[in-house]
Parts: C-alpha cells; structure tokens; sequence
C-alpha cells in the first residue's frame, strides 16, 4: 500500500570497532550508570539468503511488509499480498512458517502461504488489510494492521485482531479502528495513517505507526510516531510521545508533536542487551537501524546499516512479545539483528521478493554485571538444576514447574541456561496448581510461594497452570504484597 512512498532519506554509514558501551542498570557509589552516548558498535557475520524465502502462492503478485516472529522454536512470519479467492478485491494477510529464518516458508499444513486476514465488506477495513505486527502476550497474539476500505484519500487506519494460535483471528474492538489520522497537518501525500509496530514492555504496548497528517511529519508525510498504553486495544490510558517525553492524551488521534525516525514502513524492537528500543527503516543503502535510549531522548549508539538491495520497509526477527532474540553463540557479547525485506519490483508494479539479510553487533557486554545480565535475559525461559525451568523477570529468576507455563509467559526459550544467568537472585516458585486470583479490573494473578502477587496477562495461563482463579475484590487484590509481572 507504500510501495513508491519511500523518497528522500539520509544513508547512515557503516560502524566499524570494538565498543565497550556500559548500558544504564547497574549502579555505582549510588548513583545509576551513565548511559552509553552515541557509541559506535562493531558490526560482524553479515548475512544473507541465497534467494526468495516467501512468497504468496495462488495468484499473488506481491508480497511485502512483513512481520516475523520467532515463537516455541518456529519463525513465523505475517505478510501484505492478495489472493484472488480470499475475500474481497484488495491487500490480504498471508501466514507462514519456517524452521529457519532462510525458510524455505510454507503454510500451516506444508503448502502454500495461508491467507488468514481479509477485508471486512461494509468496515472501515472493508477492501485492505496489510502491513502486520503481531505479538503474543501470555496465550494471546495481538495482530496490528493498516485497514481501507477503498483507495480514497486519508482512508487509512489502524485496526487490531486477536487470535490464539497467530492464524485464527477476531476482529477486537467492535471492528472498529483503534487509531486514525490525526488531521493535523494536510500534505500532498494522502496516505492517512498506518504501517504499524508494536512492542510489550514492562506492561506497556508501545505502537509506532506512519501518519501523513501529523504535525512532525516531514514534507512528504514521513515520519513514525509513538503511543504506549497497558490496554493493547488503546482505549484507555493512552500516552504519546511527545518532544518533553510521554504525555497522557484523550484520543489516538491526538496531536503528533514528535517523530523519532524520518522514514515510512519502519519497525520497532526492544533490545534488552543494549537497554535501548531499536527502530529498522529504509535508507538509501538498505536497512538502517537507529537506537534511542528507554524513553526516547537520546541516540546511545550511532546508526548501523544492513546493506543491500530494498523495495520496501523491513521486518526485524523479533521475539513474540517483540524483543530482540539472543545470541547462540554468545548472548554476553553479541546482538544478532536479522530482517526480512522486499528487494524487487513485480508484475503488478508492487515489492515482492522477500529475503532474508543480517549482522551481529559485537562487543555488547551483556553480562558484565548483574543489571545488565538482568536486562539481557528478561523474559528468558531455561531449565532449571530441577528438572523444571527458570524464567528471568525484573531482575530475579522464578522457578516455575510447567514447561508449558514457562513457554507461554516467555518471549524466548533456551535449551540450556547460561553460567552468567546464575548471578540472578531465585526469588519464588510457581508449583503446578497454584493459588491464583482474579479482581474487577486488575486481572489475574498468582500468589507464589513468597506469598506476593505475581501479575499474569490472561486466565488461559491461569488453566494451563491447573489453577483456578477464585474471585477477590479490589482491596483483597491490593492487600497482597505486589511481586512483578510474569510476562514482559
């Protein structure tokens, strides 16, 4: 749907050297450590596949905008293109998976790509669907997308769909968008808003998302622009970023005062080894990979390009809660920065062609003290000396005995745990069958062997557990002592 919009934007250079960065977390003589500066990263191992990875089988004619997902030793990727016999005439979702990120992709059942999403007749996203992001949070995955129900100007909006398996999906909301243009600003480029990504952090669903409207956008419409909010349908609680940080807003629509990238179809990721938020856009020479600190205010590392040929924006390889996965060769030094991108232009003058392209960045150190092996391995699931597992969250392990429950509450799975991990404190135990509560408004939760409240994101996990959720009330719920979140 942005094919041809990508115009006039700067080329960041190759980095080169060791760095040494010391990222915010650990603190010394009781004050926190500074953050690292417009450090320069080394890069090494880059990549490529040798061909096409996916593509849309039937009568697709394109295929772009994806989105991918490394989940329960599947990639797993959501992509733009249109098959003829899905639906209505216009941008469908298709879904694959690979057992590597060099595929080759294929349908849920072997053959070829599923179309799982479509255009609703009579909706606001009645002819296209396309440009996906999706999440799993605990044992829900969150599917954010642009909508249109024609090709008329400033027709494009953001919509949300959940599902429990990534292929089944249920329009969430009512059908309706959860984020339009927010007419700020009328510029020749009449796009609207869409190209959404999306991150779970700390509770928080950060959205980065296009809106040729908005006030900070440049001449031609670029720009990405931020909301984060603990609802992931952005109903309520709502924050934008603006040019003093977060401010609370009324709407989705609210003026947009900041953008953080100068680009279109970008994606979003958090990088728990570099405690930095990493945004992937189109450059001139490929994918350039821009860092802001946590809460946007600085560039801690100078510009990284992946290199290579681009029709349109990237997809970063990213966990299922929307974090950078680790390093398997060594998660203490090394970043891997993995992407999947349109490189050519098909039949029907639209980016097809998906492959693969990568690096690592070197010399992250992130384990060199506890806060950062904290941060590096947050929401991490591995065995445990138990013959159970242990999951790292806020800077403590929880030995939980149900793999499955450690799966689910995890963004990532590791065969084997790490020497460095050992450092973090063991703080409680999820036993099989647990105490669980549940409080209007608050949602679920476990009591664990420490007896705190110990948050989970959904009653599925609660099942999973062989526990049941007995109901308290608000003031029961706040009388427990609050551990943290399980989920990232």
């Amino acid at each position: 749907m942005l094919a041809g919009l990508l115009a006039g934007l700067l080329v960041a250079g190759c980095t080169e050297g060791y760095a040494q960065p010391q990222v915010a977390g650990e603190h010394q003589g009781g004050q926190p450590a500074p953050r690292p500066a417009d450090v320069k990263l080394a890069s090494g191992e880059p990549r490529q596949s040798g061909g096409v990875i996916a593509a849309g089988g039937a009568d697709a004619v394109y295929n772009y905008g994806p989105t991918v997902m490394l989940d329960r030793g599947q990639t797993r990727m959501w992509w733009c293109s249109q098959y003829g016999g899905a639906g209505p005439a216009g941008d469908d979702i298709l879904y694959a998976q690979a057992r590597s990120m060099d595929g080759p992709f294929t349908g849920p059942g072997g053959g070829i790509p599923a179309a799982v999403f479509s255009g609703a007749p009579g909706q606001f996203d009645g002819m296209h669907t396309c440009d996906p992001s999706v999440l799993r949070v605990g044992s829900t995955y969150y599917l954010y997308y642009t909508g249109a129900a024609g090709d008329h100007a400033l027709g494009n909006a953001i919509g949300l769909a959940t599902s429990p398996d990534g292929v089944h999906w249920t329009r969430a909301a009512g059908g309706k968008p959860i984020l339009g243009p927010s007419h700020d600003v009328h510029r020749a480029n009449v796009y609207g808003a869409g190209q959404p990504s999306v991150v779970y952090l700390d509770g928080w669903f950060y959205l980065m998302f296009t809106d040729t409207t908005g006030r900070a956008a440049g001449w031609n419409g670029a720009g990405q622009f931020v909301l984060r909010s603990a609802d992931p349908a952005f109903g309520s609680g709502v924050q934008a970023l603006d040019v003093g940080g977060f401010v609370p807003v009324t709407s989705t629509s609210a003026p947009r005062g900041r953008s953080i990238v100068d680009g279109f179809s970008a994606d979003l990721m958090w990088v728990g080894a570099l405690d930095a938020f990493v945004v992937a856009h189109e450059t001139d020479g490929g994918t350039t990979l821009t860092f802001w600190t946590p809460d946007f205010t600085e560039n801690p590392f100078q510009p990284v390009l992946v290199s290579g040929p681009w029709k349109e924006g990237p997809g970063l390889v990213r966990r299922a809660d929307g974090h950078a996965p680790l390093s398997s060769a060594d998660p203490c030094d090394r970043v891997p920065f993995d992407l999947v991108r349109a490189t050519a232009t098909g039949r029907a003058n639209a980016p097809t062609d998906l492959r693969h392209f990568g690096l690592d960045l070197l010399g992250s150190q992130a384990c060199g003290n506890p806060g950062r092996t904290a941060a590096t391995f947050d929401g991490v699931t591995m065995p445990s000396p138990e013959r159970t597992m242990d999951l790292v969250r806020a800077g403590v392990r929880v030995r939980v005995d149900r793999r499955a429950v450690a799966v689910a509450l995890a963004g990532e799975v590791l065969d084997k745990a790490p020497a460095a991990v050992s450092v973090l404190p063991l703080a409680a135990r999820l036993r099989s069958a647990a105490e669980a509560v549940q409080a209007p408004g608050k949602g679920f939760a476990f009591v664990l062997d420490d007896r705190k409240r110990w948050r989970v994101p959904d009653g599925g996990i609660v099942g999973n557990n062989g526990s049941a959720a007995h109901p308290v009330t608000v003031a029961q719920w706040d009388g427990y002592p609050k551990g943290h979140a399980l989920a990232g």
